[in-house]
């Protein structure tokens, strides 16, 4: 469905939503499914400014009534309720109005570890008797800004990205108190006995997996304890981010099912490998969409089917175009010269907390620490993983995947429209280059100055239209104050008895 805002301001964009013929055939073909499904509770759920699941549950006989007018919660909800280091809540303050959230009946969803409940992913709305945009799209709503700045992309250039995840995350072992014990699985990337002695969990994840909707095709025992990657196939920016939101939510669960925790903090271990995240990208024109079932009863898919959609076919821009198999087309040249020019503000974003950056420092572990780009190039932020794909490696594990996935738009946008060159791809390890006297800028080292950078970036600050920007800076900084604001055990160790 395209939700797209006009900018005619009557009706209101709440009202266009909810009105939409198309919309109301799917609010009926979800009354059915809950009646055959034998649903007895929906959650209602929407991403945060840090990618958290926030949202409201409603008895399932409330369906149409909810449907039509949504439910209303804080404005602060955006911001995860929380106070900042001052004592004040982060983002609005109490006198703010609150949201409208509208469920998307197409993202209905049984859960599968409870049967009875079901849950949709809501677009949010500014209030219909507020003052001021009554009734309009929310800024402050990730989610909903990734399908309007997607939908602008599509218009301006004829092309749509898709893009893949590799979520890196660690289950670790609780203590008697529970808290973490060191990870379920010693530290041996690749090796199938690691594997093994996580396989109780991993195949619980991947049958949850398949029953929401994510296409699983493989998984590893990566280099640090307990921890797994399993990748599901890459598909549209939203559906992409909407999936690894659900798989996050999945691990979570998986964990409390086996009394383990379920770690997507970027570094919880030095001297080992961090959870990265790495973004496999390409601009496509054209294509069709195809239904996986997965396994599931085509008659009586556990969900909508739009679920379990996937986008196939059509022309990959960034296929290499000359005799050079490994060069890519003029497109995808230009988007890589977008990316590599705002690489210090997508960091702000990729690499979201004060933890991120103990990944970058941590030297020797594959992690991107340069604004270069090269060909199966891990030394650099941006490789050529294949042909008609690049990897994005500023990510990790902690990222909000619908902001990350709305500023590689807005980079790249900038590339194609400015025809920005890349320079030439980087061969050699980036650090014997170097060495050499080639010159090359690094990304930003800590979270303060990501955020700089970022401020000064107004193509990615582009990304988080209306209030979000400010959310986001305001969110982030209070992080980074907190973390200058408090003494650590390193301190201790370090100046406890440094003197006489």
């Amino acid at each position: 469905m395209n939700y797209a805002a006009s900018a005619d301001s009557k009706p209101m964009d709440i009202e266009r939503f909810v009105d939409d013929p198309q919309r109301q055939e799917l609010v009926k073909e979800v009354r059915r499914k809950i009646d055959e499904l034998g649903i007895d509770y929906l959650y209602l759920q929407f991403v945060s400014v840090t990618g958290r699941i926030m949202g409201k549950g409603i008895p399932a006989d409330h369906w149409e009534s909810v449907a039509k007018k949504g439910f209303q919660l804080v404005y602060g909800a955006t911001m995860n309720l929380f106070l900042n280091r001052h004592g004040d809540y982060l983002g609005y303050g109490p006198e703010a109005a609150e949201l409208v959230g509208i469920p998307e009946p197409e993202t209905f969803m049984q859960l599968p570890w409870d049967r009875r409940v079901a849950r949709l992913w809501c677009t949010l709305f500014r209030n219909r008797e507020e003052r001021k945009e009554p009734g309009a799209f929310l800024s402050a709503d990730a989610r909903g800004n990734l399908r309007r700045i997607h939908d602008q992309f599509k218009q301006d250039h004829g092309l749509e990205l898709r893009h893949g995840t590799e979520p890196e995350m660690m289950w670790l072992k609780k203590d008697a108190s529970g808290q973490p014990d060191g990870g379920y699985s010693n530290p041996y990337c690749y090796h199938i006995d690691q594997f093994e002695s996580l396989r109780p969990v991993y195949l619980r994840v991947i049958d949850y997996c398949r029953e929401m909707g994510l296409d699983m095709i493989q998984g590893d025992h990566e280099d640090s304890p307990g921890q797994l990657e399993l990748n599901f196939t890459y598909d549209d920016a939203l559906r992409t981010a909407d999936r690894l939101a659900t798989y996050r939510q999945i691990c979570a669960q998986v964990a409390r099912e086996f009394g383990i925790i379920a770690c997507f903090m970027c570094k919880p271990f030095m001297s080992v490998s961090a959870n990265g995240c790495h973004h496999n990208i390409s601009l496509w024109r054209g294509g069709d969409e195809e239904v996986k079932t997965l396994g599931n009863d085509p008659d009586r898919l556990p969900g909508m089917p739009q679920n379990y959609m996937y986008r196939r076919g059509g022309d990959n821009t960034f296929m290499p175009d000359t005799d050079d198999v490994q060069l890519p087309g003029k497109l995808g040249l230009q988007a890589i010269g977008g990316i590599v020019k705002h690489l210090g503000a997508l960091t702000a974003i990729g690499c979201s907390t004060v933890n991120s950056y103990r990944r970058l420092w941590d030297t020797g572990f594959w992690a991107p620490v340069f604004s270069d780009w090269g060909f199966q190039n891990r030394t650099t932020g941006l490789r050529v993983s294949a042909p008609g794909r690049f990897e994005y490696r500023a990510v990790d594990s902690m990222v909000n995947p619908h902001l990350m996935a709305a500023a590689l738009l807005k980079a790249m946008d900038d590339g194609l429209r400015n025809n920005l060159d890349p320079g030439a791809p980087e061969e050699r390890n980036i650090y014997q280059a170097m060495e050499a006297g080639k010159q090359v800028k690094k990304l930003p080292m800590t979270l303060g100055d990501a955020l700089n950078a970022l401020e000064k970036d107004d193509v990615i600050r582009a990304a988080m239209p209306g209030e979000m920007y400010r959310l986001y800076d305001e969110y982030k900084r209070d992080e980074w104050e907190r973390f200058n604001h408090t003494v650590t055990e390193w301190d201790l160790k370090t100046y406890l008895d440094c003197l006489p």
